[in-house]
């Protein structure tokens, strides 16, 4: 699995006008499944994801994970980060799961989430997302899990 993790101060999801997910002080968490991926790999991203230290504790130093700061996490699905770009202007998206797999993985990333914190907010898997950010640092750290 694939994710692009941004630290944001706030973040929203927009489909057809409609905000959908929102989230204060937390991480966006941008987030693909490829071919062959399992629940396994979900775990893992999940609890690196979960214990990542990118939130600055009262000296400055980034040394508090998510959960620390009481953060929100907006998951929103992005079959994009597993693009190929090696082959000419046009990237390759063959790399990404299919449409079943990938509703499955990232339902199963979500319920998985939703057990272990306490603010979760979504996108909605294979809709045209407008997400809105304000990206806090900036940090932004992606996180790839075989």
């Amino acid at each position: 699995m694939i994710s692009l993790i941004q630290r944001v101060s706030e973040a929203r999801v927009i489909v057809d006008g409609q905000c959908i997910g929102e989230i204060g002080q937390g991480l966006l968490v941008l987030l693909c499944a490829e071919k062959g991926d399992t629940q396994l790999q979900a775990d893992k991203l999940l609890t690196k994801l979960l214990k990542l230290r990118i939130f600055q504790d009262s000296n400055g130093k980034m040394n508090l994970n998510v959960q620390d700061v009481q953060g929100g996490l907006l998951i929103a699905s992005q079959f994009t980060l597993a693009a190929d770009t090696t082959g000419g202007n046009r990237p390759s998206f063959t790399q990404a799961a299919g449409q079943t797999e990938g509703l499955s993985l990232y339902n199963y990333f979500v319920a998985q989430a939703q057990e272990r914190h306490t603010n979760v907010a979504t996108g909605r898997f294979a809709a045209h997302m407008k997400v809105h950010l304000v990206n806090d640092g900036p940090v932004t750290i992606p996180m790839t899990v075989r």
